[in-house]
C-alpha cells in the first residue's frame, strides 16, 4: 500500500487570516526541524475527531504573503468548515504539485490555489484505493 511521502503533526495556530479573505481558510502549524522540501502538496489532513478531509499544503514561508523566514505547514481543508484553533491535527503530504513561489498578486495566488486544489482533486480521485 502506498504511503504518503511526508506525515506532520501539530497544534492548529492563527495566522493573519488572509487565506480567509481570499475564500481559501487555511489551518497552520509549525514545522519541525527535519521539514519537507517546500513546495505545495496534495495532502489528507486527520481531525481531532478522526475524519479526514483532502487538502492543499503550503510548506515553505509564503514569499507572496511576508516572505518571513519562519515557515510553516498550511493546509486548504476541502468541503470542511469549522474551527481548528488550538486543535491537534494530522497533515500526510501524499503528492508534490509544485515549488513555493512569489505571486504578482494575491488574486494571481489564489488562481493558482484554485489550480492546485483542482490538481489535489485529480490526484486523490486517480488514487481512490490509498
Amino acid at each position: 500500500m502506498k504511503q504518503p511521502l511526508y506525515i506532520l503533526e501539530g497544534v492548529v495556530e492563527p495566522g493573519n487570516r488572509i487565506g480567509r479573505t481570499l475564500g481559501l481558510p487555511t489551518a497552520n502549524i509549525a514545522l519541525p526541524h527535519d521539514a519537507p522540501p517546500r513546495g505545495v502538496y496534495a495532502a489528507r489532513v486527520m481531525l481531532p475527531d478522526g475524519r479526514i478531509c483532502e487538502a492543499v499544503t503550503d510548506v515553505g514561508s509564503r514569499p507572496t504573503v511576508a516572505d518571513s523566514a519562519a515557515a510553516r505547514a498550511e493546509s486548504h481543508l476541502l468541503d470542511f468548515s469549522g474551527d481548528l484553533y488550538g486543535k491537534r491535527i494530522r497533515v500526510e503530504l501524499w503528492y508534490f504539485l509544485r515549488e513555493e513561489r512569489k505571486f504578482a498578486s494575491m488574486e494571481a495566488l489564489a488562481q493558482e490555489i484554485r489550480r492546485n486544489i483542482m490538481q489535489a482533486k485529480e490526484y486523490f480521485a486517480d488514487t481512490a484505493s490509498l
